[in-house]
């Protein structure tokens, strides 16, 4: 509209900002919401490994203070020995367990600086950073984690660029340095792919927030 200039000021966004936008009302609601899978294997030093790692995730941005939620739950498993005490391809599915790993309210930035990098290359995307919320093993409390939990999680979403792109194709999920968490999946990146996101950009656009590269 003309003559009103909308500002969003450390992300809170004013109900008077909100209302000059035709339409707002409903769309602006709308969290951005983000899913996919994970797929990956933990290195052989860790307690247990090397696991196998599989599981669905999701990740939702609230347009007005634009913080995010993020959820993940995983199955993993390992291997059996042989007889020189290596881990043994052939006995997979050993001592079989399921973990849930949640970060609420946790800061977004618009910019992949410090996040892991590809071959080929990914763009752009964002990052999420928090003390996890909730990590269970089976269920309960991890006997890895602390209570409450402290342990630290950076989670960064990349794509392609230019035209027949996805701007938005594949997701990391890594522990920060000193996280008990460490002990169990690592400290690498754990990789994964995102399979489907809502495109409400219009709204971010408007208040100045969101990745500049989506049209």
């Amino acid at each position: 509209m003309k003559g009103i200039r909308l500002i969003a000021g450390a992300g809170l966004l004013s109900c008077l900002a909100l209302a000059a936008i035709p339409g707002a009302g409903a769309q602006d609601r709308t969290p951005l919401a983000f899913s996919g899978l994970l797929n990956d294997y933990s290195p052989s030093t860790v307690s247990g490994g090397p696991w196998e790692m599989h599981g669905q995730w999701t990740l939702s941005i609230d347009p007005r203070s634009g913080n995010a939620d993020f959820s993940a739950d995983m199955t993993m498993s390992g291997y059996g020995k042989n007889s020189m005490g290596d881990p043994d391809a052939t006995q997979g599915g050993q001592k079989a367990h399921t973990h849930h790993i949640r970060l609420t309210g946790a800061m977004v930035t618009w910019n992949p600086s410090g996040c892991p990098t590809y071959s080929p290359s990914t763009y752009g995307g964002f990052q999420v950073n928090g003390t996890v919320s909730l990590l269970t093993g089976n269920g309960s409390n991890a006997t890895f984690e602390t209570t409450p939990p402290s342990s630290t999680l950076q989670v960064c979403v990349s794509g392609g660029e230019g035209n027949d792109s996805v701007p938005f194709s594949n997701i990391t999920m890594t522990f920060g340095t000193g996280s008990p968490a460490i002990s169990h999946f690592g400290s690498q990146p754990i990789h994964g792919v995102v399979r489907g996101w809502n495109q409400n950009w219009d709204v971010l656009r408007q208040f100045g927030i969101g990745p500049e590269s989506v049209k």
